[in-house]
Protein backbone atom coordinates (compact mmCIF):
# COMPACT_ATOMS: atom_id res chain seq x y z
CA UNK A 1 0.00 0.00 0.00
CA UNK A 2 1.41 3.24 -1.13
CA UNK A 3 0.27 5.75 1.77
CA UNK A 4 1.52 7.18 5.17
CA UNK A 5 -0.71 6.50 8.54
CA UNK A 6 0.02 8.51 11.99
CA UNK A 7 0.93 6.37 14.80
CA UNK A 8 -2.11 4.36 16.28
CA UNK A 9 -0.07 2.47 18.24
CA UNK A 10 -1.48 4.28 21.39
CA UNK A 11 -4.58 3.06 20.39
CA UNK A 12 -3.87 -0.70 21.72
CA UNK A 13 -3.80 0.38 25.45
CA UNK A 14 -5.62 3.70 26.09
CA UNK A 15 -8.65 3.63 23.96
CA UNK A 16 -10.74 1.76 27.05
CA UNK A 17 -10.03 4.83 28.97
CA UNK A 18 -11.00 7.27 26.16
CA UNK A 19 -13.87 5.34 24.01
CA UNK A 20 -16.71 6.39 26.36
CA UNK A 21 -15.96 9.91 27.06
CA UNK A 22 -18.76 11.14 24.69
CA UNK A 23 -21.85 9.48 23.87
CA UNK A 24 -24.91 10.15 21.59
CA UNK A 25 -27.86 11.80 23.03
CA UNK A 26 -31.32 10.92 22.75
CA UNK A 27 -33.16 13.67 21.32
CA UNK A 28 -34.96 14.67 24.26
CA UNK A 29 -31.31 14.34 26.05
CA UNK A 30 -30.23 17.65 24.13
CA UNK A 31 -31.08 21.25 24.30
CA UNK A 32 -33.72 23.20 22.22
CA UNK A 33 -31.08 23.99 19.53
CA UNK A 34 -29.59 20.60 19.59
CA UNK A 35 -33.19 19.30 19.56
CA UNK A 36 -33.85 21.46 16.49
CA UNK A 37 -30.71 20.51 14.10
CA UNK A 38 -31.82 16.46 15.49
CA UNK A 39 -34.73 16.27 13.61
CA UNK A 40 -33.53 18.86 10.82
CA UNK A 41 -31.06 16.15 10.04
CA UNK A 42 -33.84 12.86 10.07
CA UNK A 43 -35.57 15.07 7.86
CA UNK A 44 -33.45 15.47 5.24
CA UNK A 45 -31.51 11.96 5.48
CA UNK A 46 -33.43 9.83 7.06
CA UNK A 47 -31.74 9.21 10.25
CA UNK A 48 -29.47 10.92 13.22
CA UNK A 49 -26.17 9.78 12.40
CA UNK A 50 -24.70 8.82 15.89
CA UNK A 51 -21.74 10.99 15.07
CA UNK A 52 -24.11 13.95 14.81
CA UNK A 53 -26.12 12.62 17.88
CA UNK A 54 -22.82 12.94 19.97
CA UNK A 55 -21.37 15.86 18.35
CA UNK A 56 -24.63 17.95 19.95
CA UNK A 57 -23.64 17.85 23.76
CA UNK A 58 -22.40 20.73 22.27
CA UNK A 59 -25.21 22.49 19.98
CA UNK A 60 -22.23 25.16 18.86
CA UNK A 61 -20.29 22.66 17.89
CA UNK A 62 -22.90 21.15 15.86
CA UNK A 63 -24.17 24.13 14.16
CA UNK A 64 -20.94 25.44 13.77
CA UNK A 65 -19.46 22.29 12.19
CA UNK A 66 -22.59 21.90 10.05
CA UNK A 67 -22.58 25.03 8.84
CA UNK A 68 -19.03 25.16 8.06
CA UNK A 69 -19.24 21.59 6.42
CA UNK A 70 -21.93 22.94 3.87
CA UNK A 71 -20.01 26.17 2.84
CA UNK A 72 -16.57 24.43 2.79
CA UNK A 73 -18.77 22.31 0.37
CA UNK A 74 -20.40 24.54 -2.10
CA UNK A 75 -16.38 25.76 -2.89
CA UNK A 76 -13.73 24.16 -5.08
CA UNK A 77 -14.06 20.86 -4.93
CA UNK A 78 -17.02 18.27 -6.57
CA UNK A 79 -18.82 16.16 -4.26
CA UNK A 80 -16.92 13.34 -5.26
CA UNK A 81 -13.89 15.09 -4.20
CA UNK A 82 -14.81 16.06 -0.90
CA UNK A 83 -15.06 12.73 -0.37
CA UNK A 84 -11.78 11.75 -2.08
CA UNK A 85 -10.63 13.63 0.55
CA UNK A 86 -12.80 12.93 3.82
CA UNK A 87 -11.49 9.23 3.37
CA UNK A 88 -7.77 10.19 2.92
CA UNK A 89 -7.95 11.51 5.92
CA UNK A 90 -9.72 9.13 7.80
CA UNK A 91 -7.54 6.29 6.88
CA UNK A 92 -4.72 8.46 7.94
CA UNK A 93 -6.26 9.36 10.79
CA UNK A 94 -7.35 6.15 11.43
CA UNK A 95 -11.25 6.54 12.02
CA UNK A 96 -13.58 3.32 11.30
CA UNK A 97 -16.64 5.35 11.87
CA UNK A 98 -15.37 7.71 9.52
CA UNK A 99 -14.28 5.23 6.48
CA UNK A 100 -17.35 3.46 6.51
CA UNK A 101 -19.83 7.07 6.20
CA UNK A 102 -17.48 8.06 3.39
CA UNK A 103 -17.30 4.67 1.43
CA UNK A 104 -20.97 4.65 1.93
CA UNK A 105 -21.17 8.44 0.76
CA UNK A 106 -18.48 7.98 -2.41
CA UNK A 107 -20.29 5.01 -3.55
CA UNK A 108 -23.72 7.40 -3.55
CA UNK A 109 -21.53 9.89 -5.66
CA UNK A 110 -19.65 7.74 -7.96
CA UNK A 111 -17.09 5.72 -6.72
CA UNK A 112 -17.03 2.06 -6.95
CA UNK A 113 -15.82 0.60 -3.93
CA UNK A 114 -12.62 -1.05 -5.23
CA UNK A 115 -11.84 2.87 -6.09
CA UNK A 116 -12.95 4.05 -1.92
CA UNK A 117 -9.96 1.38 -1.37
CA UNK A 118 -8.01 2.79 -3.64
CA UNK A 119 -8.40 6.72 -2.10
CA UNK A 120 -7.42 5.48 1.01
CA UNK A 121 -4.26 3.87 -0.30
CA UNK A 122 -3.32 6.80 -2.49
CA UNK A 123 -3.29 4.02 -5.82
CA UNK A 124 -6.00 5.58 -7.57
CA UNK A 125 -5.22 6.03 -11.17
CA UNK A 126 -7.03 9.42 -12.15
CA UNK A 127 -4.10 11.38 -12.00
CA UNK A 128 -6.07 14.28 -10.64
CA UNK A 129 -7.94 12.52 -7.59
CA UNK A 130 -4.08 11.09 -7.15
CA UNK A 131 -2.63 14.36 -6.66
CA UNK A 132 -5.53 15.38 -4.42
CA UNK A 133 -5.34 12.22 -2.06
CA UNK A 134 -1.27 12.32 -1.70
CA UNK A 135 -1.15 15.94 -0.44
CA UNK A 136 -4.80 15.33 1.68
CA UNK A 137 -2.31 12.15 3.43
CA UNK A 138 0.80 14.51 3.51
CA UNK A 139 -1.31 17.32 5.69
CA UNK A 140 -2.97 14.91 7.98
CA UNK A 141 0.72 12.64 8.60
CA UNK A 142 3.00 15.93 8.48
CA UNK A 143 0.79 17.93 11.04
CA UNK A 144 0.10 19.96 7.86
CA UNK A 145 3.35 20.76 6.53
CA UNK A 146 3.05 19.11 2.70
CA UNK A 147 6.04 19.15 0.49
CA UNK A 148 6.35 22.03 -2.28
CA UNK A 149 6.62 19.07 -4.53
CA UNK A 150 3.36 17.84 -3.49
CA UNK A 151 1.90 21.02 -3.32
CA UNK A 152 3.13 21.40 -6.99
CA UNK A 153 1.83 18.03 -8.14
CA UNK A 154 -1.49 19.11 -6.74
CA UNK A 155 -1.75 22.65 -8.52
CA UNK A 156 -0.43 21.06 -11.72
CA UNK A 157 -2.75 18.81 -11.98
CA UNK A 158 -5.79 21.48 -12.02
CA UNK A 159 -6.57 22.66 -8.86
CA UNK A 160 -6.02 26.03 -7.85
CA UNK A 161 -4.48 27.92 -4.67
CA UNK A 162 -8.00 28.58 -3.54
CA UNK A 163 -8.43 24.77 -3.51
CA UNK A 164 -5.90 24.08 -1.50
CA UNK A 165 -6.89 26.36 1.03
CA UNK A 166 -10.26 24.77 1.25
CA UNK A 167 -7.84 21.53 1.01
CA UNK A 168 -6.53 22.75 4.50
CA UNK A 169 -10.33 23.36 5.78
CA UNK A 170 -12.04 19.82 4.53
CA UNK A 171 -9.14 18.24 6.08
CA UNK A 172 -9.88 20.09 9.74
CA UNK A 173 -13.39 18.98 9.38
CA UNK A 174 -12.95 15.36 8.68
CA UNK A 175 -10.52 15.53 11.30
CA UNK A 176 -12.97 17.15 13.85
CA UNK A 177 -15.42 13.80 13.15
CA UNK A 178 -12.52 11.61 13.38
CA UNK A 179 -11.44 13.10 16.73
CA UNK A 180 -15.04 12.66 17.83
CA UNK A 181 -15.37 9.39 17.04
CA UNK A 182 -12.06 8.25 18.83
CA UNK A 183 -12.85 10.07 22.19
CA UNK A 184 -17.20 8.60 21.62
CA UNK A 185 -18.58 5.71 22.66
CA UNK A 186 -20.94 4.94 19.90
CA UNK A 187 -21.46 2.50 17.49
CA UNK A 188 -20.59 2.38 13.53
CA UNK A 189 -24.52 3.13 12.03
CA UNK A 190 -23.32 3.02 8.02
CA UNK A 191 -21.82 -0.80 6.70
CA UNK A 192 -18.58 -1.11 7.83
CA UNK A 193 -15.53 -0.26 5.15
CA UNK A 194 -12.91 -2.75 4.68
CA UNK A 195 -10.21 -2.59 7.52
CA UNK A 196 -7.04 -2.04 5.63
CA UNK A 197 -5.25 -1.52 9.43
CA UNK A 198 -4.08 -3.46 12.31
CA UNK A 199 -4.82 -0.86 14.05
CA UNK A 200 -8.57 0.96 12.83
CA UNK A 201 -10.67 1.75 16.00
CA UNK A 202 -13.54 -0.46 15.79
Amino acid sequence: MNFSKKNHEHLKTNINEVSKTLRPLQIEEANTNSQAIFNNIKSKIGMLPNLYATMGVSDKLLEGFLTFSETIKSGEFTAKEYEAIALATSQANGCAYCLSAHTAIGKMNGFTEEETLELRTNTIEDTKLNALVTLTNQLVTRDGHASENTIQNFLDAGYSKAAFAELIAAVALTTITNYIFHNGGFEIDFPRAENLEELLIA
